[in-house]
C-alpha cells in the first residue's frame, strides 16, 4: 500500500551518506551517483521539487591526496573536503545534465540556518533556485567550518534544511535499508516498518554511532535526524540508496516516521539539537517551575550559580537543584558576571549595576526545554 504522506509531498530533501556514493577506497563511485540522479529527475518529472543533502566530499577526497582512510585531524579533513567537494558536484552536475537538470551547489555553515540574517538569505536562495528549475546540492561547508560550529553530520544537516525549505518530507537514504529493533547482525532483528511516535522506539536497539570507513554517521544520528524532522511537522522516510526511488514513490519500503508536531523556528531545532552547552547555570525551583512550566525567561532572581567557561550568545544548559538539565539556552551574560547577578530582582541589578544588567539571563525566545 503507498504512503500517501510520501507521495503527495511536492517538495522533497534527499540525504544521502558517504557510504552510498563511494567506493572502499574513497572514490566517488559513478554508478551510484548515476542512480542516484536518475531517481532524482524522475522525481521532477513528476513536478516533485528535490534538494539533495549530499556526503562525500571528504571521502570523495582521499583517494587523489593518496589517503587510505578518512583523516582525524580537523586539518586534513578540511583539505580533503577542498579537493573533493569540487569532485563530487562536477559528477553530479555531469549526471544532471544528461536529463537536462541545471545542479546549484549551497555549501552552509550552522550560522546560515541560526542567525536571522543569514537564515533569510539561505532561504531566499533556495527559493529562487527552485523557481528557477534548479536542483540545489547541499554540503556543510567542511572546508572552513571548525569543530566548534559544526552541524556534525549531514542527518542532522539535512533535518535543518527540510525545515529551512519548508519540505514535505524528508529522505535519508544510507547503506542500511530501513531501522531494525535490534542490530541488523542479529538474525532475530526485524525491520520496523512505522514510527507514529518516537516513544515507541523505548524497546529499540541500535549500534553505536561513530566514524566507519568513509561516512561519520551511524543509526543513532539518523534516528535524531529523524526527530527533529517530525517534531518540526516532517515526515521522514529512512530506506537504502539501492531503494530510493521506490522511497521517494511512497512504496513502502524502508522505514516510515509520521510527522508528531508542527514547524518551530530553525534556531531553536539547532539549539536543542546540534549544539554542545558551553557550561551551565543553576536555577532554584521556583525558576524550574518558571521556565519549564509557564515557558517564562529565565531572570537572575532565579539563579544560584553558574560552571563553565562562556560568553554571551554562548548555548548554555539550565541546571535544577538536583542537577538535572531542564532547558538550553543562549545567555545574555559572560560566565564571569553571573556571581554578582545570583539572586538579585531586575530593579535591583539595574539600581547597582546600570540597565544593560536588568535583562534577562535568558530570553524564552532564545530557550528550548529539554
Amino acid at each position: 500500500m503507498a504512503r500517501s504522506q510520501v507521495s503527495d509531498a511536492k517538495r522533497v530533501v534527499v540525504k544521502v551518506g558517504s557510504s552510498s556514493l563511494t567506493t572502499a577506497a574513497g572514490g566517488i563511485d559513478p554508478d551510484r551517483v548515476s542512480a542516484l540522479v536518475d531517481v532524482l529527475a524522475a522525481a521532477r518529472s513528476r513536478g516533485v521539487e528535490v534538494v539533495l543533502v549530499s556526503s562525500g566530499a571528504i571521502a570523495a577526497g582521499l583517494a587523489p591526496l593518496g589517503l587510505k582512510r578518512r583523516p582525524r585531524q580537523l586539518a586534513a579533513q578540511q583539505a580533503s573536503a577542498s579537493v573533493g567537494q569540487g569532485l563530487l558536484v562536477h559528477r553530479y552536475t555531469e549526471e544532471l545534465a544528461r536529463h537536462d537538470i541545471i545542479a546549484g551547489q549551497i555549501l552552509l555553515t550552522v550560522d546560515d540556518v541560526t542567525r536571522r540574517s543569514h537564515y533569510r538569505n539561505a532561504n531566499s536562495t533556495f527559493t529562487k533556485l527552485l523557481e528557477l528549475g534548479v536542483l540545489p546540492i547541499v554540503n556543510e561547508n567542511d572546508t572552513v567550518a571548525t569543530s566548534e560550529i559544526r552541524f556534525g553530520d549531514n542527518d542532522r544537516l539535512a533535518a535543518l534544511v527540510a525545515h529551512l525549505v519548508h519540505a514535505d518530507l524528508l529522505v535519508l537514504l544510507s547503506d542500511v535499508d530501513g531501522l531494525y529493533d535490534a542490530p541488523p547482525s542479529d538474525p532475530a532483528a526485524r525491520l520496523v516498518p512505522e514510527v507514529r511516535a518516537m516513544t515507541e522506539l523505548a524497546g529499540v536497539t541500535i549500534g553505536k554511532s561513530g566514524p566507519a570507513g568513509v561516512g561519520t554517521g551511524g543509526m543513532a544520528t539518523k534516528l535524531e535526524a529523524a526527530r527533529i524532522a517530525v517534531e518540526a511537522g516532517i515526515p521522514v522516510v529512512l530506506a537504502s540508496a539501492e531503494d530510493a526511488g521506490a522511497a521517494v514513490v511512497g512504496e513502502p519500503v524502508g522505514t516510515l516516521f509520521h510527522a508528531t508536531g508542527r514547524r518551530r523556528p530553525s534556531r531553536l531545532l539547532w539549539l536543542e539539537h546540534a549544539t554542545e552547552p558551553m557550561g551551565s547555570v543553576a536555577l532554584d525551583a521556583g525558576a524550574v517551575r518558571a521556565v519549564v512550566d509557564r515557558r517564562a525567561s529565565l531572570l537572575a532572581a532565579g539563579v544560584t550559580g553558574a560552571t563553565g567557561t562562556f560568553h554571551a550568545g554562548d548555548p548554555i544548559d539550565l541546571v535544577g537543584p538536583d542537577g538535572v538539565a531542564v532547558a538550553r539556552g543562549l545567555v545574555n551574560f559572560d560566565a564571569e558576571e553571573i556571581p554578582q547577578l545570583v539572586g538579585r530582582t531586575s530593579s535591583q541589578l539595574e539600581q547597582q549595576l546600570g540597565p544593560a544588567y536588568a535583562r534577562e539571563v535568558v530570553h524564552r525566545d532564545d530557550m528550548v526545554i529539554l
